[in-house]
Order: C-alpha cells, then sequence, then structure tokens
C-alpha cells in the first residue's frame, strides 16, 4: 500500500501510480514529474511552499487546499473546509478538521483557521493525512487503510498522542510523519511503533535526510 509513495521530508509525499501524479503538501520535492492533483493541508511554510508549487504545477494540475490559501492562488483551485467530500482531478476527497486542543500548542494550529487532514482514494487503497493536528475525538471515527500521523509534539501530538490516536483509528498500517527535520527525531518513531500496538506502524525513509 506504500510502494507508489515518495517521502520527501517532513509531510510532503508523491503518490505515483498508473501515469497520474498527486503530490501531498509538497516540500523541497526533488522529483519532475508535473501533478495532476496538489492537496494542501495548512499554510505553515513546511506544508505550503509557493516555489515547489510553482514548479509543479501545470495546465493539467487542481489545488485543493484551505480557503486562506486558495485566496493567494489563481489557476484551477478548490478551496475546501473541515467536512466536505469533493472529486477532483478524478480523486475522491474527504476533508476532515485538523487543529490544536493542547493548552501550549493553541496557537499553532487554530481551529478557526478551518486547516485540515484529508481521506484519499488512490489506486485501490484509502489514505489519511493528517495534516499537522492533535487527537482529536473526531478524528477517532476515521475509517481507512493508511494513517499518515504527526508525531514530532511541540506543535503538533507527539508519539504517544499519535500513537493513541492510530489504536482508536486502528487502521491497517499507521506510517509517522512530521519529524525528524524541525521537531522530533528517529527515536520518535521508533517509540511510536512500541506505543501504536497492536496497529501495524511501517517506517519510511526519506529523500532527505533526517536533520534531528
Amino acid at each position: 500500500m506504500l510502494e507508489s509513495f515518495t517521502w520527501f521530508k517532513q509531510s510532503a509525499y508523491r503518490w505515483h501510480s498508473d501515469g497520474m501524479t498527486v503530490y501531498i503538501d509538497p516540500w523541497e520535492v526533488t522529483t519532475e514529474d508535473p501533478a495532476d492533483l496538489i492537496v494542501l493541508t495548512h499554510a505553515h511554510f513546511d506544508h505550503y511552499s509557493t516555489p515547489d508549487l510553482e514548479r509543479l504545477t501545470a495546465a493539467k494540475t487542481v489545488v485543493v487546499a484551505p480557503r486562506d490559501i486558495a485566496a493567494e492562488l489563481s489557476g484551477n483551485v478548490v478551496a475546501v473546509g473541515p467536512g466536505e467530500s469533493l472529486e477532483a482531478a478524478g480523486v475522491h476527497l474527504e476533508t476532515v478538521p485538523a487543529y490544536n486542543v493542547v493548552e501550549e500548542r493553541l496557537e499553532a494550529h487554530p481551529k478557526a483557521n478551518g486547516w485540515v487532514g484529508y481521506l484519499l482514494r488512490l489506486g485501490d487503497h484509502t489514505y489519511y493525512h493528517a495534516g499537522d493536528t492533535d487527537h482529536l475525538p473526531e478524528l477517532e471515527k476515521i475509517t481507512t487503510e493508511v494513517a499518515f500521523l504527526p508525531i514530532g509534539g511541540t506543535y503538533t501530538m507527539d508519539h504517544q498522542e499519535a500513537a493513541a490516536l492510530a489504536r482508536a483509528m486502528r487502521p491497517q498500517v499507521a506510517v509517522p510523519m512530521h519529524y525528524g527535520y524541525v521537531v522530533g527525531t528517529k527515536e520518535d518513531a521508533a517509540q511510536f511503533a512500541q506505543a501504536a500496538a497492536p496497529v501495524e506502524v511501517r517506517t519510511m525513509t526519506p529523500i532527505h535526510p533526517f536533520e534531528q
């Protein structure tokens, strides 16, 4: 289920299969193939990179983004908020909330911003990309085969909080992200894998070497 994914760093991924290319939060992308679809979760620099957007966008590209980002973009842009269902570039998408509830993080990702995570149907599988979020009760109801969850702490869930969400959601596979660069370390990923049991955890190797 992960063989079509490339992890660049942080929360930046490419899915490529059967002539379709989808980027999620592209940041310091190393591939040159233009996007059929780009989805953005929120407006922080490590998720919303205008140089990457400019390089990956072609005439065919659809960009799906929260309303504050969409207002800054031109072209084939779809503005979204939490709780929406749509088709974009032939891909079925559902948006889910992504915000902080832990006191010391409230200013990082306020609920009022309307930022999102995504459920995407890619090929024969369903994937959840959480964006930057805390463990929210509404996220426990998500049904997905694969869950990409931030574990770095400070601005998002830490590895223990993310593991608790994984256990509640029970995806077939949980994949840690958002660690090893700005915050979080490889050790956090190892501890996440232990704490998420019995959920299977698969760690990916990023294109860019870890910095933490």
